[in-house]
């Protein structure tokens, strides 16, 4: 189960980009907590504390209890927009979270056990993720920090789909309850481009031996 996360709101009721505008320069970042049964309500938060909260990884896959005017919602973090090129958070959408309701969410892949991976070690392959996170449906108590994709006993040529995953109790894949044609490869390991190290010096020795009958017939 992930961990949960506080953040302390204050409401605000000026709206639009120039208010906005100046909360950013008060080092605020204007938020949205909506969904569920209750009306959206407008907040606005530390950047100081935003920035700390989203360097942690299970931030985006936790759930949030944002606090504002007595109250204390808990929420998921549903969108999240960025300055095309500075380091500034432009605006935060925080979904109000249902008692046995169930959500959608993307989390976090951890690939584990890579550096004894089969196809590695003894083949000299090479791994590669096509997938970094994936999108499940849960209800908020099963809500995971993250899922960990096991490459210990993947060959060269070999690939682990997203059916090979052992999921959470209680957690469904979304891609799988469209069939198995979206079962996708999250990770696989190639052979490395040009053969590997053994095939590279069977090759030297054979170039060598041609050389060596060569002069030996002169």
């Amino acid at each position: 189960m992930s961990n949960d996360f506080k953040l302390v709101a204050e409401m605000r009721t000026d709206l639009g980009k120039g208010a906005s505008r100046r909360l950013r320069r008060e080092n605020k970042v204007p938020a949205i907590v909506y969904g569920g049964e209750g009306e959206p309500v407008n907040i606005s938060l530390p950047a100081n504390v935003v920035n700390r909260v989203l360097q942690e990884e299970s931030f985006y896959s936790s759930i949030i209890f944002v606090d504002y005017d007595g109250k204390s919602e808990r929420t998921i973090l549903r969108d999240l927009q960025r300055h095309p090129y500075k380091q500034t958070i432009l605006h935060m959408d925080f979904q109000r979270l249902v008692a046995g309701q169930e959500i959608t969410v993307n989390i976090p892949l951890h690939f584990i056990n890579e550096d004894t991976c089969v196809g590695v070690k003894t083949g000299g392959g090479l791994i590669s993720h096509t997938m970094t996170e994936l999108e499940v449906s849960c209800r908020p108590r099963d809500l995971p920090e993250f899922i960990e994709v096991d490459m210990a006993n993947v060959e060269v040529g070999g690939s682990v789909h997203i059916s090979d995953i052992k999921l959470p109790e209680g957690v469904t894949s979304i891609a799988l309850t469209h069939g198995e044609d979206h079962d996708l490869a999250v990770a696989a390991v190639n052979a490395k481009k040009g053969g590997s190290d053994e095939e590279a010096e069977s090759d030297a020795d054979t170039d060598t031996g041609g050389e060596a009958e060569e002069s030996g017939g002169e």
